[in-house]
């Protein structure tokens, strides 16, 4: 059977120092690129995780210290990954709560920005565990009645999820399925997109699923005391969350998600910002009155002194008038 791709889809599988997303580091990785020509593609590369590996790590996997001390750090080797799986979907067993995650923290350390935005992501974990509940092994054999070969090698385990998802698909394709709200159909198709929607139920924002979407597609907080709430409105209430959150031990992918939302909450503000101080001014009267100044009460004017009469001119009669009346 083959595939039906539109793009390639990349099976990978890690093999780690443990299961802290956050802190634990990759010793192994092994691509198995699916074509849509039905061809396929096989990377498997061994790292140098720069820390030891726990005693408990090495007996699942088989790795031990001295078997990567000459090997690359992710860093020297993240660029190379990312070209070989270039735009391809992603696929897996368990990726979407831990391969996908953890290999998001290593490209982040490394500086290489892994665009996730437009893949899909099937994991077969998740169709394995709602069709019939088992582990990989027992996926294994139920569906392709094969013992999985040096199992925990991460090669010999890619490409056992590849043969189960093919086998899913070929046993699923006319049976119905019902969820938890009644809902019946047929979700497991020859389609990466159906098998995406179909794997991807809980629809987590950030692979570690500290935040999922909620039916309106909101960003809402899957954990803590804000659980249930979206982002947003816990940003609204309690902004200092964000940064408790950015000092956390927290992926730096949630990290990353967590910043994006808060960019876009701060760029909203700002524009509710401005539409009401342009409302306030688009209320504000466009021709104002002009405000009447009292003047104060005209001051009575001083009258003018009046003009004295110049003074007649003395004449000889009046002297003789003079002498008469004071008799000199």
């Amino acid at each position: 059977m083959k595939l039906n791709l539109k793009r390639p889809l990349a099976f990978f599988d890690l093999e780690t120092t443990g299961v802290n997303v956050g802190a634990d580091r990759i010793v192994e990785i092994a691509i198995l690129k699916a074509m849509p020509d039905g061809s396929e593609l096989i990377k498997t590369m061994r790292i140098n995780p720069e820390m030891p590996i726990p005693l408990y790590a090495s007996l699942i996997h088989g790795i031990y210290d001295e078997h990567i001390a000459n090997e690359p750090i992710f860093k020297e080797v993240a660029t190379e990954l990312a070209d070989f799986i270039g735009d391809a979907d992603l696929a897996g067993y368990n990726s979407n709560r831990f391969d996908i995650p953890v290999l998001l923290e290593e490209f982040l350390r490394a500086g290489v920005d892994f665009d996730m935005s437009d893949r899909k992501f099937v994991d077969v974990q998740n169709i394995f565990h709602q069709m019939e509940q088992r582990t990989l092994r027992a996926a294994y054999k139920f569906y392709c009645n094969k013992d999985i070969i040096n199992a925990h090698s991460a090669e010999a385990d890619i490409t056992a999820t590849y043969q189960v998802l093919l086998a899913q698909i070929e046993r699923y394709k006319d049976i119905d399925f019902e969820d938890k709200q009644g809902n019946i159909s047929r979700p497991v198709q020859n389609d990466v997109e159906a098998l995406h929607a179909f794997t991807n139920m809980n629809k987590p924002v950030d692979f570690a699923g500290r935040m999922v979407y909620n039916e309106n597609d909101e960003e809402t907080f899957n954990f803590g005391k804000h659980k249930g709430k979206t982002v947003e409105q816990v940003f609204d209430i309690e902004p200092s969350y964000y940064a408790w959150m950015k000092q956390g031990d927290f992926p730096l992918y949630t990290k990353k998600k967590l910043e994006e939302i808060w960019t876009r909450w701060n760029k909203k503000k700002e524009q509710l910002k401005l539409e009401r101080q342009q409302q306030a001014e688009a209320n504000r009267p466009k021709n104002p009155q002009p405000v009447k100044v009292q003047q104060n009460p005209a001051k009575p004017q001083h009258q003018q002194p009046k003009k004295e009469k110049p003074a007649a001119e003395l004449t000889n009669d009046m002297l003789e008038q003079l002498k008469m009346k004071f008799g000199k």
